[in-house]
């Protein structure tokens, strides 16, 4: 089972948050944690609460009181892409203007558990038993 967190219209250019997702793309949730923890880049802030909230929502998704490191959570997909930039204009001298570009940009995780649980494991079976009476 898995569970999607997304981050839209974040403040920084897609490719300083991409130096960051790059390090955690496949990693368990708890050593992803700690990379970002001690990692010295504003796209680690932005990432860590993005991966608590899929955490949290792989929970939500699961059930109450199941307990993400018994299922062995790890990050299934992460990436960065684009989003809306703002165009302003600073002084420049001689009465010109220079345009300012302000990056934004979408990530988008998600959460996959490396052990099926229960209600996976039987919905697999029926589907087995299935195919193979047709």
């Amino acid at each position: 089972m898995e569970a999607v967190a997304k981050l839209r219209n974040c403040p920084m250019s897609a490719r300083k948050m991409r130096l960051v997702t790059d390090v955690i793309r496949g990693k368990g949730v708890d050593d992803a944690l700690n990379i970002l923890k001690y990692t010295n880049k504003e796209a680690a802030v932005w990432l860590e609460k993005l991966l608590l909230s899929a955490i949290a929502n792989w929970e939500n998704k699961a059930g109450y009181g199941l307990d993400a490191d018994e299922h062995e959570l790890y990050i299934k997909t992460i990436f960065s892409n684009q989003g809306t930039m703002l165009k302003r204009f600073r002084p420049a001298p001689h009465g010109r203007a220079h345009r300012i570009r302000k990056h934004t940009n979408h990530v988008t995780i998600v959460v996959e558990n490396g052990i099926p649980f229960d209600g996976e494991n039987e919905v697999e079976e029926e589907e087995l038993e299935e195919a193979t009476e047709e």
